[in-house]
């Protein structure tokens, strides 16, 4: 998704200034609600949203931390971060090498030597499977005032049951948003990225990300989703927390889709049938969801 570059110019010019780096010659890689720019010097400069402050310096801590216990991950630039610039917070990153997006089983081998670690030894926040949701449905403007007010409901009636869910595995620190499109395959092996949504939490909620794409949207075939669990070392679909957990996920993907719908007249069909997969006007899952990019 891309959009005018102009404005965050002077914010990406600023940033690199206060940082000492050179912003001429930087690349737009993607312009959206948060916009990446590829500088000179194999450096990545990434420009949040406005009050992200918080969001975007433990990003870089996680950054750190996952360094110092050798995860193969996305690594912050060593300089002082994130800078402000424009009311923005902004951080910058090592770029990788040539990549690809990685496969089932990568997410799962990031995924079991993630939650094999200790948790941080400073505050990343409790998962919320619901965060920003509620400002998601209010922005899909495509959907009719029905379709919005169900999945307000939607989202009060899950929130409740995520209060007394079952208990699985322990804590671990999580990613939360572990898909094959947040693990970059490099020829040195997969990397994790996109650091955003790391929070403590349960391992399931990374596993779900996964199994709903068999389950649910029909993205990966049986035998991607067994090499993924035998490479885990378990099947989150035979827990039962896992109906909860899925619809959970089920919702963020369809209130994703529903909030660019808005911007993106190309997305409204998508955003309307996922709405009417989870309000049961379509067949039984699983369902066919076309990829949001």
């Amino acid at each position: 998704m891309t959009t005018d570059a102009s404005p965050a110019v002077q914010v990406l010019e600023e940033a690199c200034r206060a940082v000492g780096l050179d912003a001429a010659g930087a690349e737009p890689l993607r312009i959206a609600e948060n916009q990446i720019w590829r500088l000179p010097g194999r450096v990545v400069a990434r420009i949040a949203r406005p009050g992200q402050d918080d969001a975007a310096a433990r990003e870089v801590r996680v950054a750190r931390w996952l360094a110092e216990h050798e995860v193969s991950a996305v690594r912050a630039y060593p300089v002082e971060q994130p800078v402000q610039a424009g009311g923005r917070p902004v951080t910058f990153w090592e770029e990788l090498p040539e990549h690809r997006h990685g496969a089932v089983r990568d997410v799962a081998g990031a995924l079991k030597q993630l939650h094999s670690l200790p948790a941080p030894p400073f505050d990343i926040g409790y998962l919320d499977p619901f965060v920003r949701v509620s400002e998601r449905i209010d922005a899909a403007v495509t959907l009719s005032a029905g379709d919005r007010a169900w999945l307000h409901q939607r989202r009060t009636d899950l929130e409740a049951q995520w209060r007394v869910r079952p208990r699985g595995m322990a804590d671990r620190a999580v990613h939360g948003d572990a898909w094959v499109g947040n693990i970059a395959r490099t020829a040195s092996g997969p990397v994790l990225m996109d650091l955003e949504r790391f929070s403590i939490g349960p391992p399931e909620w990374d596993l779900v990300s996964t199994a709903v794409k068999l389950t649910t949207t029909g993205g990966v075939t049986q035998l991607e989703y067994t090499e993924f669990c035998e490479a885990y070392g378990t099947d989150v679909t035979t827990w039962e927390g896992y109906p909860l957990m899925a619809a959970a996920r089920e919702l963020r993907m369809t209130t994703y889709a529903a909030q660019h719908a808005a911007t993106r007249p190309e997305w409204q069909a998508e955003a309307q049938h996922r709405v009417d997969c989870l309000r049961g006007r379509s067949a039984p899952r699983p369902w066919v969801w076309k990829g949001i990019v």
